[in-house]
């Protein structure tokens, strides 16, 4: 996913270093591979890859994700194919 961005700046994903167990849960679960574990701690490889699922968040077992879910741009995308685009505001 080295090549797959959405815009630049807009992730809200935060990382508590201290608090990761490094389990690997968000590396499984995140489908763009933004999360991985090396040296028994998780770390952010590609922030501006975040669709901002909350996939990684629900499942990290320590609380060391967080993330606003649904400001990113593919609540955006999607919602707008639901006709509900005024349910989230636009990436800028």
């Amino acid at each position: 996913m080295d090549d797959f961005k959405y815009i630049p700046g807009v992730s809200t994903l935060k990382l508590d270093d201290a608090l990761c167990v490094g389990c690997g849960d968000c590396e499984t679960v995140c489908p763009h591979g933004v999360l991985v574990v090396r040296e028994r701690k998780a770390i952010v490889v590609g922030r501006d890859a975040c669709m901002e699922c909350g996939a990684c968040m629900t499942n990290c077992p320590a609380g060391a994700i967080s993330l606003n879910p649904g400001v990113g741009c593919a609540a955006y995308i999607l919602l707008g194919w639901l006709g509900l685009e005024d349910k989230v505001k636009a990436c800028s």
